[in-house]
């Protein structure tokens, strides 16, 4: 019962089986490797993109900083949500690596960016010149950090305010494919033909060690993006073991299945939680993760039996009545299992 991240599970016995088969031998480092060569010409062959430049590196972090760097000048201003994830939960890194964008808030709803808030901040950025930050770049999260999804409407819309003001767009994809296979569409469609110029295609939260692609759909900023991941240290040497991982995660669509298996677990808790009394969902699922709150005594219950969430926001505490309602994000992975769900269930009901 283990639903504090999708960071949490293990890696796939297709992906540990690549990654054997990597380790035989030797191979070129950096990304040179054949295993590399293959990997790049499957992701343009996803996105239906055959000039797209793709790069790996190992965390979300390095992948949504450095995209956002290669795209946006350092007196430029990163427009994205309030709650999204480069302000939440990167330490700064967009800030540091960009030598000094400015990440300007948007808000809106369940983590999605209202357009009109986007279009009239737009209209006023830099009134004075160059006493003011410059428009820089949109920059979406989906899954947004409430749960929700954007649709492939909502990122064209915003994609066209946007491009309306001649910014490049950063679509940041840590859980882009359980965000694909809830919305059932293509890779395409949710990015470069609905506007997006760079995508963090996330592979760590849907399976893999630590992987994440980077995928710039027009090539001409490739070239500084290899500069750039170089001088902040995220090109591995022995390239190999990112590439394998990438490999046997996409071969035979196994990354499209495990994030339809945890949309599923995520969409059992969704269900069981509404027939919980006191219980109901303080956002709209998108795909594997569920933000509830419960009566607190369903909580004790859940812990005391070794279940593992976040309180969300954290600052809440099993010390009180037991059916004041306390609230919490669920998270279900591609390990995730029915009897998880349904044992979990059983405990908050009570």
């Amino acid at each position: 019962m283990f639903f504090a991240s999708d960071n949490s599970s293990g890696v796939p016995e297709q992906v540990l089986a690549s990654l054997a088969r990597a380790n035989d031998g030797f191979a070129l480092g950096y990304g040179a490797d054949e295993v590399m060569t293959r990997v790049r010409t499957r992701i343009r062959e996803i996105f239906e993109a055959p000039e797209a430049a793709i790069y790996l590196v190992a965390t979300g972090t390095a992948a949504n900083a450095l995209a956002l760097a290669t795209f946006c000048t350092p007196w430029g201003a990163v427009y994205c949500h309030r709650i999204a994830h480069i302000e939440e939960d990167e330490c700064g890194a967009p800030e540091f690596y960009t030598g000094g964008s400015k990440l300007v808030l948007m808000d809106g709803p369940d983590g999605r960016m209202d357009p009109a808030v986007l279009a009239a901040k737009l209209d006023r950025a830099a009134a004075v010149g160059v006493h003011n930050v410059q428009k820089g770049m949109l920059s979406l999260t989906n899954l947004t950090e409430a749960g929700a999804r954007y649709s492939v409407a909502d990122i064209r819309a915003l994609c066209d305010i946007a491009k309306a003001h001649n910014l490049p767009v950063h679509l940041d994809g840590a859980r882009f494919t359980n965000a694909l296979v809830a919305e059932g569409c293509t890779p395409a469609e949710m990015t470069w033909r609905a506007g997006v110029d760079v995508v963090s295609f996330g592979g760590t939260k849907n399976g893999l060690m630590g992987v994440e692609a980077v995928v710039i759909f027009d090539p001409v900023k490739a070239w500084e993006f290899e500069l750039r991941r170089k001088r902040g240290g995220h090109l591995f040497s022995k390239h190999r073991f990112l590439s394998a991982q990438m490999e046997g995660w996409l071969d035979g669509d196994l990354w499209l299945d495990l994030a339809r298996h945890a949309n599923a677990m995520a969409e059992r808790l969704e269900a069981g939680l509404a027939r919980i009394p006191g219980a109901r969902l303080l956002h709209p699922r998108g795909g594997n993760m569920v933000f509830a709150e419960w009566p607190r005594a369903g909580h004790r219950a859940a812990q005391d039996a070794g279940a593992r969430y976040y309180f969300w926001p954290f600052d809440q505490s099993l010390e009180g009545p037991g059916d004041a309602p306390v609230s919490a994000r669920l998270v279900a992975s591609w390990s995730t299992t029915e009897g998880h769900v349904d044992r979990f269930l059983d405990l908050i009901s009570t």
